[in-house]
């Protein structure tokens, strides 16, 4: 890494992304970025940054776990070699890590052509279920070959089961009996090299036939192979030879099953490790709270509230900053330990974590030039072995940047000039600058110097800026303030701090008068400018509020005017089909009393005339048999008419100490509070009847829902089936996009509605909201009309 980058601390933001980073290759993926210098590359890594906290956002982390380094493992198999069991077992995973990645990637609801940045990597991924279902079958762990591996392995390890059986039979026998047991360290069967044995006390030894193995370290004990195992011994040593070869051929298979892929697995292999990259990007993203930056060709720095990122998010303090635009050159200026370096420090490594694809801590819409080089001079770095002073360090770094620096790059210099002597380094450090100035580069700068104050004030292309310092608590603001020198404070600091006032009064009489009252001056301008523009940044959100607002109500008047003329259009058709219906009723009924029909058949049909009549005009003929249910007659099994959901349901619990019951509404459980209860008393056959009448007043009705639904205050539970009937609403009525407002919190009810519209059929895709649309506390849902 350049010294310019460490010098920006560009080092510890790859260390911290390394951390986000799962597998090896990701890891070195990320300690190996560095900026770039080409536009597209820049936009390319940005995207599929982005990209990744988007997927991230809509579900969850990718599968990627830890691989292996399986350069050895290929050249092995480029061989036709045999692979140990650990390499086996590591190439399975890979394989499956592969498959689950695809899985992960084809979700139904994900639409792939949100992520084409990302789409390649997860087609590009080889899969195999024929190997990983072979190698799982043979393979139980690092160090176990399955008995099912092949059928003469399960054969011989048989054998040698019944053979030790037998063995461990015999030797207990021995143990056991009442003329050797008295021989016996212990009664217990023991193996040593690979043969079984018995713990015979050393003075006994003479006493059983057989092998000595070994001694106990105190000589105590021998351990014997009687005679009477030692065939046996011998047969199970060979079955165990035999299992050996078994083994090594079943892994030399499993192994060839490899020899055709090799390429396949390197390059799943090389994908994994750069989606496990471009995810630690995206969770690095989400934990510092960054935003994607956009890129600008007029060479502007434009960032908005960015924070340093290495500082603690609960400390830092925001600073926005524009250059490039009004002027190229900015200076700043003010006391030490203001934040001038910080400042300087943040707009370089912002720079620098752009150029490299990484989002940056800063608002949405900030913006950034692709410089060709990032140069910094920054700290003190007086070297006594080479000889160099603090003056002669930075100016061996300005020659450096002199020699290298184009029209297109970005210079940060710390306390230029600093070192000598105070005329002759203002004097130079504003050579200097106007040297950069006339090359075209955006230069940063802080100084102490005066000089540097006033020829910023009068120079084009020059600004000065300043770190607020609040004089009362003696201790910076760290706001950067564009457009105004800084102010030491050393007299106001003195003051407080309570030097002698003749002191103060001396040393102020000796500073020129105009110089301070013009630093007065501005600073009264910008205090004044700066409230102004508050003020209009708040008048300019209100207005764009009204704005939207009186859009969003001419949309829903005009929506309602259209729903409307098709309420009466269909009225009209429904009316005429009634009267046509009347009129063939009428004539039939003519035509029988014409035809002598009898008058009782002649009533019959009248009465079935003025019911259809009443069945169309009695709209309250439901609602009579709808009452407010009282407290006592609330029950486990009785049917009610719940209110707050428009829909019957079933109680399933007693009342709660809230007044709240458990209510079944088809296959969901819902808590329901008693006052949205009612009583009904009519029959379900009537029930269904007058379902299917009133089911057209009540897809009208959803045809005037709000684009917008507030969930603010809700838990989970009770949110899921208040979205559930408002998008099955808003689908009937053709209202798409739709606004769900849940509010930023501790994101658990932004999680769990949005896992619910990964699940809701109505719904197409769904993304946090952008700035203006509420962020993070704001769920934007697409619908398939």
């Amino acid at each position: 890494m350049n010294h310019n980058l460490k010098k920006l601390e560009y080092d510890k933001i790859l260390d911290k992304l390394s951390h986000f980073c799962k597998t090896n290759v990701g890891k070195k993926l990320a300690t190996e970025l560095r900026p770039l210098h080409d536009v597209t590359d820049v936009q390319k890594n940005l995207k599929e940054t982005n990209q990744g906290v988007v997927l991230i956002q809509r579900n969850s982390c990718p599968p990627i776990d830890e691989i292996a380094d399986i350069t050895l493992y290929l050249k092995i198999l480029d061989g036709n070699g045999t692979l140990s069991i650990k390499a086996l077992i590591d190439l399975k995973n890979i394989l499956q890590i592969a498959e689950s990645l695809k899985k992960y990637f084809s979700q139904d609801f994900l639409a792939t052509s949100d992520f084409s940045a990302l789409e390649d990597y997860f087609n590009c991924l080889y899969i195999n279920h024929n190997i990983v279902a072979i190698i799982e079958k043979s393979i139980i762990d690092e160090d176990t070959i399955a008995d099912s591996a092949s059928n003469k392995l399960n054969d011989i390890r048989k054998k040698e089961k019944k053979i030790e059986q037998d063995i461990k039979s015999k030797l207990n026998t021995i143990l056991h009996s009442s003329t050797y047991s008295k021989y016996m360290m212990e009664n217990l069967v023991t193996i040593r090299s690979g043969r079984f044995v018995i713990p015979v006390k050393e003075e006994y030894r003479s006493y059983i036939k057989g092998f000595v193995h070994d001694i106990s370290s105190s000589g105590s004990t021998v351990f014997i192979e009687p005679l009477s195992i030692f065939e046996m011994n011998n047969e199970l040593s060979n079955l165990r030879v035999e299992e050996e070869q078994e083994i090594e051929k079943i892994l030399q298979n499993l192994s060839s099953l490899f020899y055709p892929y090799t390429n396949e697995l390197q390059k799943d292999v090389d994908i994994i490790g750069k989606l496990d990259f471009i995810f630690g990007k995206a969770r690095f993203s989400i934990d510092l709270n960054c935003s994607t930056p956009e890129i600008n060709s007029s060479k502007v720095i434009n960032f908005i509230n960015a924070r340093h990122p290495l500082i603690d998010s609960n400390k830092v303090v925001p600073i926005s900053i524009q250059i490039g635009k009004d002027f190229k050159t900015l200076i700043i200026t003010g006391p030490n330990t203001g934040g001038k370096t910080v400042s300087l420090k943040t707009i370089g490594l912002l720079s620098a974590m752009a150029c490299s694809g990484l989002n940056i801590p800063a608002d949405e819409h900030s913006s950034f030039f692709v410089f060709d080089y990032i140069f910094a001079d920054i700290g003190d770095e007086q070297s006594i072995s080479e000889s160099l002073s603090t003056f002669s360090s930075h100016i061996s770094n300005i020659v450096k940047i002199t020699n290298s620096a184009t029209n297109n790059s970005l210079i940060l210099v710390d306390e230029l000039g600093s070192g000598t002597d105070p005329l002759e380094g203002a004097n130079l450090a504003i050579s200097i600058l106007q040297y950069f100035s006339e090359l075209g580069a955006i230069t940063v700068a802080t100084s102490h110097y005066q000089e540097l104050k006033q020829y910023a004030l009068v120079t084009p292309n020059f600004k000065n800026a300043s770190v607020e310092f609040d004089i009362e608590k003696l201790q910076p603001t760290y706001k950067l303030l564009i457009g105004i020198p800084g102010k030491s404070n050393a007299f106001a600091i003195s003051r407080k701090l309570g030097l002698n006032e003749k002191i103060i009064e001396k040393a102020s009489s000796m500073i020129d008068k105009n110089s301070v009252q013009l630093e007065d001056l501005l600073k009264n301008i910008y205090d004044t400018k700066s409230k102004i523009e508050n003020e209009k940044e708040l008048t300019d959100k209100t207005l764009q509020e009204i704005t939207e607002l009186k859009n969003k109500l001419e949309i829903q008047n005009r929506d309602l005017i259209e729903h409307k003329k098709d309420y009466v259009t269909k009225a009209k058709q429904e009316a005429k089909e009634i009267l046509l219906d009347a009129k063939e009723t009428a004539n039939s009924i003519i035509k029988d009393i014409e035809s002598n029909a009898s008058a009782s058949k002649a009533n019959k049909l009248r009465n079935t005339l003025n019911e259809k009549i009443s069945n169309l005009t009695d709209n309250k003929s439901e609602e009579k048999n709808i009452h407010p249910i009282s407290r006592d007659k609330i029950k486990q099994g009785l049917t009610v008419f719940v209110t707050s959901y428009n829909s019957d349901g079933i109680i399933l619990s007693n009342i709660s100490k809230n007044d709240d019951v458990l209510v079944q509404i088809g296959s969901m459980k819902i808590k329901v509070n008693i006052k949205f209860l009612q009583e009904k008393t009519y029959s379900n056959i009537n029930k269904q009847k007058k379902y299917d009448y009133t089911g057209r007043s009540e897809q009208l009705k959803s045809k005037f829902v709000s684009p917008e639904i507030n969930l603010l205050g809700l838990t989970v539970d009770e949110a899921i089936p208040i979205i559930d009937k408002y998008l099955d609403d808003c689908f009937i009525a053709k209202i798409s996009p739709v606004r769900i407002v849940h509010g930023k919190g501790t994101g658990a009810l932004r999680k769990g509605i949005q896992n619910y519209l990964k699940t809701n059929k109505y719904v197409d895709t769904f993304r946090l909201g952008t700035f203006g649309e509420g962020e993070m506390g704001v769920t934007i849902v697409n619908l398939k009309i």
